[in-house]
């Protein structure tokens, strides 16, 4: 098949851009592996389930409350700088954290250790920077890029908690959080060796301001992601409670699969389709569709059902995913993209957090079935501040004038392979340019 007739063949045209998203995908294996590794790793050697609980808790929060501020670094002086020593950071203190376990030290330790390992930078946001300076003025190019990144961020899903909790249960308890740390480095190392493609930094004199989320529309951004990530920290737990309630817990993993699998499969066919519409409209669209994929859960009965129920469920994540990469490149300027793509993923860690925490004590208190009216009314709530919030959901200045530009461009140079041959021309630039910075 020709790049005219491909998309996902145009954007790897562009040099180097297939290497450092395969080094992104190494870099992110620990977002799935890191916290259930954990999890994991303590309920065996001591067997304090609520320990456990309660360390994953620390590490979500530590990463909610450091990863914009790295990502901010970034935008700042560039990924090579600020990766590989924040890396370590996180690293050692995992490294820390295993030494603690296995030599009996106090609690507090794991805690301290805890803080240090939410410090992991966001490799799926360099990545998708990566991508938004390559694709630069061809948006359908961009558009099937942050698709790609979207069905990477599934797999990562699906074979991370897999992965660690089995090397956890099978080799050694250390093990998945180890192999979690090794992902990382090798991860951040490749990456940021790879200097033709990474975005210039932005110096903070050229970006006067606060943090991204204070910008307008981010708030509104980051709060129906909070909706979102309350939408799958509460799916996870029920599926567990809902698969453990009819005696087959291990089956559980499956259906969960099959959410992912759903996201996975729309992420790939949606990087084929031309977006049509305002991107702000569609992302409207895409979390109405999500908050109505959440009521055939409220009447399943059995785990097949709900398998199915979920996987129709994950047909909206993935496009939903993409379209608010999109908004946030329109939201933040350039300076700034970085961070405003962490800000989502903040807001999806402090989501599955209270989703997880709120399904819980109704699961407790009326069992898994009655459950599922907290991803339902999560997903309500997102919806209700997307659409209260429309306003605010516009292009920066910065962006709208340059948006315009690509648009004029993309009216001159319809085909992919047109895009493709001129797009490779200005990513040979700016390479030079970095280069000899």
């Amino acid at each position: 098949m020709s790049a005219v007739n491909s998309p996902y063949r145009a954007i790897f045209t562009a040099p180097g851009s297939r290497t450092f998203s395969a080094a992104g995908l190494v870099g992110r294996m620990p977002l799935s592996m890191l916290g259930i590794g954990i999890v994991t790793m303590i309920s065996q050697l001591t067997g304090r389930y609520g320990l456990a609980g309660a360390l994953s808790a620390a590490l979500a929060l530590s990463a909610a409350a450091f990863g914009p501020r790295v990502s901010r670094l970034v935008d700042r002086y560039g990924q090579r700088r600020v990766l590989r020593p924040v890396a370590a950071v996180s690293v050692s203190s995992v490294a820390g954290l295993l030494i603690a376990v296995r030599t009996g030290a106090p609690d507090w330790v794991y805690f301290v250790c805890m803080l240090g390992a939410g410090i992991t930078p966001s490799m799926g946001a360099m990545v998708r920077a990566r991508w938004s300076a390559i694709h630069r003025g061809a948006p359908e190019l961009l558009h099937t890029a942050y698709s790609l990144e979207s069905v990477v961020d599934e797999i990562v899903f699906i074979v991370g908690p897999i992965l660690s909790i089995g090397l956890c249960t099978v080799w050694f308890a250390e093990a998945g959080p180890l192999l979690a740390g090794v992902f990382l480095t090798a991860g951040v190392v490749w990456l940021t060796a790879l200097r033709r493609t990474e975005p210039a930094p932005h110096p903070p004199g050229q970006t006067a301001g606060g943090s991204a989320l204070l910008l307008p529309g981010m708030p509104v951004l980051a709060g129906v992601f909070v909706g979102t990530g309350a939408i799958f920290g509460a799916v996870d737990v029920i599926t567990v409670a809902f698969a453990d309630e009819r005696g087959h817990k291990a089956l559980s993993s499956l259906v969960l699969a099959a959410y992912a699998l759903g996201s996975c499969l729309a992420g790939l066919v949606y990087g084929f389709l031309t977006p049509r519409g305002t991107t702000a409209g569609r992302f409207r669209v895409g979390m109405a569709l999500m908050a109505v994929s959440m009521i055939p859960p409220l009447l399943v009965g059995n785990l097949w059902f709900l398998a199915g129920a979920l996987f129709l469920s994950g047909l909206t994540i993935a496009p939903t995913m993409v379209t608010a990469m999109a908004l946030v490149e329109q939201l933040v300027p350039r300076g700034r993209l970085t961070e405003g793509m962490t800000w989502t993923a903040t807001g999806l860690t402090v989501g599955i957090a209270a989703g997880a925490a709120l399904a819980g004590r109704v699961i407790d208190a009326r069992g898994a079935s009655a459950a599922f009216a907290v991803p339902m009314a999560a997903a309500v709530v997102a919806v209700a501040v997307a659409f209260l919030g429309n306003r605010r959901l516009r292009p920066a200045p910065e962006q709208e004038e340059s948006q315009g530009g690509e648009c004029r461009a993309h009216g001159e140079h319809r085909e992919y392979g047109r895009n493709v041959r001129s797009d490779t021309g200005s990513v040979d630039e700016q390479g030079s340019r970095e280069g000899v910075a």
